[in-house]
């Protein structure tokens, strides 16, 4: 294994806070981030879980005949969680081979009258095959929301991410390119729909003090601690001792409860947020000329594929999504990188049937397509603080690993 770096990258790159980000101000960061994206007003709500969740109530009590839920098999586990949250049925849909969007013959075939919403996901800042989804779900009279969660800022035709279906939702969580601490954007193109999904929320989202002030004090450490210098501690650290455990599900931070919290968030994380999103465009802008720049050099490595975007797409890239020829590879490579502190990890650890936590919420289904993508994919970090010298190093160790 590569010596450990003495100070730790984080595996995303997320918009660092500066300290006059925290100093109160106006709570416009839904105004200010739609005013960005060009979409119309958008919900903030306190995860993008959350999100999720109030949209398949809202959804199933339009339609309240309908139960079933269709979504990629690799995907977040919280995917998963909100389904069962909100009373309703998860069906899998397997992926397309060595791809993170759903095979579209799978898609076909499990969706029905019974059908309440399909959720294809931009994975990894990368834009999915939303039109596909789009055309199955009109076919049997369905929903289409669209998982953005790791895409904020994301295009296709010009267009933000997220419109293209009847609802989307984008996440604030931490490491993400905008974070505070825990939050999500909701969006959805029609007016009427807007406001079923605000009504929803109005009833269904309770104002929680405990909550809001757990998360200020989270988003006080995120912000002293996500970078170089504390990330070995906030991060770093944690990390191998999950791995020294063989508990590589703790290690990406794939164990999450299997109750959503819903709360208000406060107007000082709104404000913060807003301070910061100020900056957000000029970030995107950055990763994605360092993506374009180093995509080159990992696609000259024999056996390594590089995940990108379809032909009218921009995406946004907080890291950089490879797959290696098998599983024994990916594992090798990891054994080299992973605890090095060079922002090298793993994106979910399973498909969604595998994780044995989600036993009784998430149904037992073949699908080797996500199975086989889980077990060949590993993440590089796109982090303006990976420079040039230590990706270089990364990618020989990669030439080495698969010579």
């Amino acid at each position: 294994m590569l010596p450990r770096r003495h100070h730790e990258l984080p595996p995303t790159a997320g918009l660092p806070l500066r300290l006059r980000d925290l100093r109160p101000g106006a709570p416009t960061l839904g105004a200010d981030i739609a005013a960005q994206l060009g979409t119309p007003p958008l919900q903030l709500e306190c995860s993008g879980t959350a999100c999720l969740l109030i949209a398949l109530i809202t959804l199933s009590e339009l339609r309240p005949a309908r139960r079933r839920v269709v979504v990629p098999a690799f995907t977040c586990p919280l995917v998963a969680i909100a389904v069962h949250q909100a009373g309703l049925e998860l069906q899998l849909c397997d992926t397309r081979p060595g791809h993170y969007d759903m095979d579209p013959d799978a898609l076909r075939a499990a969706c029905d009258e019974r059908t309440l919403a399909i959720i294809p996901t931009h994975l990894a800042g990368r834009v999915a095959d939303v039109a596909g989804a789009v055309a199955v779900a009109q076919s049997v009279g369905a929903y289409v929301i669209e998982d953005a969660a790791q895409a904020l800022g994301a295009r296709r035709d010009g267009i933000s991410v997220g419109l293209a279906g009847d609802i989307g939702f984008f996440s604030l969580a931490a490491g993400k390119g905008l974070s505070i601490y825990e939050g999500g954007l909701l969006l959805a193109r029609d007016p009427p729909v807007r406001e079923r999904l605000a009504h929803t929320a109005a009833r269904t989202v309770p104002r929680s003090f405990g909550w809001e002030w757990k998360r200020c004090l989270e988003l006080l450490g995120y912000a002293a601690l996500y970078r170089p210098c504390g990330l070995r501690l906030a991060y770093g650290n944690p990390l191998c001792r999950a791995l020294r455990r063989g508990d590589p599900v703790a290690a990406v931070g794939d164990d999450f409860p299997l109750t959503v919290p819903l709360h208000r968030v406060g107007r000082w994380r709104q404000g913060v947020g807003a301070h910061a999103a100020a900056r957000l465009p000029a970030f995107l802008d950055r990763l994605a000329a360092q993506a374009q720049r180093r995509l080159p050099r990992l696609r000259r490595i024999d056996g390594v594929e590089v995940l990108d975007d379809p032909v009218g797409a921009r995406g946004t890239w907080p890291f950089l999504l490879l797959l290696l020829p098998s599983p024994e590879r990916r594992d090798a490579a990891l054994s080299e990188l992973w605890q090095t502190g060079r922002g090298v990890s793993r994106l979910f650890i399973h498909a969604l049937p595998d994780y044995a936590y989600l036993e009784g919420v998430v149904p037992v289904q073949n699908v080797p397509h996500a199975r086989d993508f889980a077990a060949r994919s590993l993440t590089i970090s796109n982090s303006p603080w990976l420079d040039d010298d230590d990706f270089e190093l990364i990618c020989r160790t990669l030439e080495a690993v698969l010579a």
